[in-house]
């Protein structure tokens, strides 16, 4: 449960707000603020996933700091965010994970779960790290069947840990006095999360400071989400090739699963390092301190593993493919463990908050 005092201090700043009313057009918080006249803990849940952050509201309020009220709704609700992430993630012993994570952290954990596959792939053959070969055999170095059985526990847990998390955050937040959902709602809710659409509020630029605008934090985030979804679509093409065709890796340079993987690499080459260079170059109000470990870790890991992939493909002929397919295989075990307990987790949380708002309206 977030801390009291950050509780209090939400009520406080939305309920500033719903007096004010200077930003009811800025998003889609201030007219489901206006809806309320009371902000129950899931109420400030709900606002703060729905916000996305674009600080605009920050430079437009008369009583934002340095004035003695010191409303800082970006902070705020950056705060509450984090809260709602570990308030709701399943199993509840890991909420703290939000709060420890860190480059450092991830890089660690990347090269134990790499070690620990160097361990198993030489216990099932001694010479299947140690041998230099140059025929792009994968599965000559972690057979097929150790791979699935690995890669597909970590991801039955992490999607169950996800999975667990929004459920218990819809429940949290959905009203029974709500509108029931439908295809429209959903449409609507996908179309907003997926375009950006309030990353600005009047626009395609997105504040970086005041009186400060460029398109490029949505470029980057577009970067990210492109590159992430050629990924999954590459790796869904490759199990379709090997399961129902028995097409066995590795395929060719112009076959759909690498080309794909190959553009889907470039896209999170590129996006998280942008955003990485974007979040430096903003204005330090708009970003809250706490949850830098949790924003670089996941940017290093996404970029890291785009990265090894990329030269994995390249190299794949060459004597250090061993070593830099199980390193990169380290970093995706990785991410995948981090994604229900990471900044991964913020896609989705909004998503449930942009449905509720159409539910709303």
């Amino acid at each position: 449960m977030p801390a009291i005092e950050l509780l209090h201090r939400g009520e406080h700043t939305m309920t500033v707000c719903n007096s004010c009313r200077y930003c009811e057009q800025y998003c889609p918080v201030f007219p489901a603020i206006e809806r309320r006249l009371s902000f129950a803990e899931s109420d400030l849940a709900y606002l703060a996933n729905l916000c996305h952050n674009c600080g605009e509201c920050l430079y437009a309020c008369q009583y934002a700091p340095p004035h003695e009220f010191g409303i800082d709704v970006p902070r705020t609700l950056a705060e509450l965010r984090l809260a709602s992430y570990e308030d709701y993630c399943w199993p509840a012993p890991l909420a703290r994970a939000f709060r420890r994570q860190g480059p450092a952290a991830g890089v660690a954990l990347a090269l134990a779960f790499a070690a620990f596959l160097a361990g198993m792939a030489a216990w099932i053959d001694p010479e299947a790290v140690s041998s230099r070969r140059t025929d792009a055999a994968f599965y000559a170095v972690l057979p097929h069947l150790v791979m699935v059985s690995v890669f597909g526990a970590v991801a039955i847990f992490a999607g169950l840990a996800l999975a667990v998390s929004l459920r218990r955050y819809w429940t949290a937040i959905a009203a029974p006095s709500q509108a029931p959902i439908d295809a429209a709602m959903v449409v609507g809710a996908l179309r907003d999360g997926i375009a950006l659409r309030h990353l600005h509020p009047s626009g395609a630029d997105c504040v970086s400071g005041e009186e400060r605008r460029t398109p490029w934090r949505r470029v980057w985030h577009h970067a990210t989400l492109g590159g992430f979804a050629l990924c999954f679509a590459s790796t869904s093409v490759a199990a379709l090739y090997h399961t129902v065709f028995g097409w066995e890796a590795p395929y060719g340079y112009t076959s759909a699963p690498v080309v794909l993987g190959a553009l889907g690499g470039i896209g999170l080459a590129i996006g998280p390092a942008g955003q990485w260079w974007q979040r430096r170059r903003r204005d330090p109000a708009l970003v809250d301190p706490a949850q830098h470990g949790l924003d670089h870790a996941f940017l290093l890991l996404l970029w890291l593993t785009s990265v090894t992939g990329l030269m994995l493909l390249a190299a794949r002929t060459l004597p250090i493919m061993p070593v830099l397919l199980l390193v990169h295989l380290g970093l995706v075990l990785a991410l995948f463990v981090m994604l229900p307990y990471g900044k991964f987790v913020h896609g989705f949380y909004r998503l449930l908050a942009l449905l509720k708002s159409e539910s709303e309206q």
